[in-house]
């Protein structure tokens, strides 16, 4: 049957030939299509020959070639002779990728796939593509895997710790008609419509499970970085299930918003952990939405406003800490720290957002430490949990958290106190 077919087409299908022509002209101009006019031509004159309802299925379902594996072609053509099965064999054999050491390597027919749709890297005039790569080709059916198939591959390729959550993710975001490489997390993601050699890169995305442990100050150098190379911070957190949630990182610095009233002095003595003042009132306290008034002439103070009030003056202690009953306590902090072991990052994080002028008020309701108000706002704009620069929590808390401050229509901040500043670390859940 082969020897029959001419190399070229008859006169009579100069017509079709141009109409196809024209047709894979326009597949080309669209990411993603890999098909070739050569092996589309002879695949539409083979299959005609060997099956018109075949021929008529791959006309009407199938837009491009390689979405058609060889397996698929050679059964559908099953009426035709074995020199033709052969043919349709060695049209599609390019679209097969070797498999060494975790290294896939396809041949320069599979250049294509780079130049028109971001896969793989080029080297020597081949293309190498990373084990997500391979295996979402190769599930997509547009290669085949030498020595493997799909189950196989994926068993080989999970080898290396936690490939199948990075797969995962790969797939999710191609499929999202995103083009993503390899890169110096995990993976770099291209704007929509842009890939390697077309565009810049908009993300670094690292892929963690939900049980993972977060070290703040690991992701805030990460953030760093990607803010360097003018890239955006995500984290994609797979669950036990499979389901895919990415979260966006980011290191605020909240704006200050002028200063607030100026507080007259006060005396108060300590009651526990807290401070009672006493005195004539003044409106400046209520209006910095500090204390909580007991009566018209006494006013409660947190642990952390008093430390904040003692060390800015306005406070004098008349009472000192009752020794009978602290046994080794020699002053207001150590009571404190003794009660709360969270004081020290408390109160440099309350001290600093006081500075820039904001009103942090206890989020004990939310499970945080702080509600930040701007200025005379009646609604707090974000929830802050202050931390240890050596801290780390697990990505479910962590999600947990942010959950909440969204439903809540806050943002979640993580504040890291360092010996001289403090990194204010934003999580917030997007959509890709």
């Amino acid at each position: 049957c082969c020897s029959t077919l001419p190399l070229r087409p008859h006169r009579h299908l100069h017509s079709r030939r141009r109409h196809t022509d024209r047709g894979i002209r326009r597949r080309r101009s669209s990411p993603g299509n890999e098909a070739d006019s050569f092996s589309w031509y002879y695949i539409t004159l083979l299959t005609s020959v060997a099956n018109p309802a075949f021929h008529a299925r791959f006309h009407a379902g199938t837009n491009h070639f390689s979405d058609l594996s060889v397996a698929q072609i050679v059964n559908d053509c099953g009426q035709a002779t074995v020199p033709l099965r052969q043919f349709i064999s060695i049209i599609v054999r390019y679209v097969e990728a070797v498999v060494s050491n975790n290294t896939i390597r396809l041949g320069s027919e599979g250049l294509t796939l780079h130049e028109q749709s971001g896969y793989g890297r080029i080297q020597n005039k081949s293309l190498l593509l990373s084990p997500e790569e391979a295996l979402y080709l190769a599930g997509r059916e547009k290669i085949t895997l030498k020595g493997h198939t799909f189950s196989s591959a994926l068993a080989a390729f999970s080898e290396k710790s936690g490939f199948l959550r990075r797969f995962l993710v790969y797939r999710d975001i191609r499929e999202r008609g995103y083009v993503l490489t390899t890169g110096p997390q995990d993976f770099r993601v291209f704007r929509r419509g842009e890939r390697p050699g077309t565009g810049q890169s908009l993300y670094l995305l690292r892929v963690i499970s939900e049980r993972e442990q977060i070290s703040f100050k690991k992701i805030a150098a990460e953030v760093i970085a990607a803010k360097n190379m003018r890239k955006s911070f995500l984290l994609a957190a797979v669950d036990d299930e499979g389901e895919i949630t990415y979260y966006e990182v980011k290191l605020q610095d909240p704006r200050e918003t002028g200063p607030l009233p100026a507080l007259p002095p006060v005396q108060g003595s300590w009651i526990g952990t807290a401070v009672v003042t006493t005195g004539e009132p003044d409106t400046a306290f209520d209006e910095a939405w500090i204390g909580t008034p007991l009566d018209a002439a006494h006013r409660m103070l947190s642990a952390v406003e008093a430390l904040y009030l003692l060390k800015t003056g306005v406070l004098t202690i008349t009472a000192p800490v009752d020794q009978t009953q602290h046994t080794g306590i020699t002053g207001p902090d150590e009571l404190m720290q003794a009660e709360d072991k969270e004081l020290a990052e408390k109160e440099r994080v309350y001290a600093d957002l006081r500075e820039r002028g904001m009103v942090p008020r206890t989020a004990y309701k939310f499970g945080h430490h702080f509600r930040v108000y701007r200025g005379t706002k009646k609604h707090s704009e974000m929830l802050v949990h202050a931390l240890h620069e050596s801290a780390s929590k697990p990505m479910s808390v962590i999600s947990r958290s942010v959950r909440l401050a969204h439903s809540v229509r806050k943002k979640m901040f993580f504040a890291c106190v360092h010996t001289n500043t403090i990194e204010y670390i934003e999580f917030s859940r997007i959509k890709m």
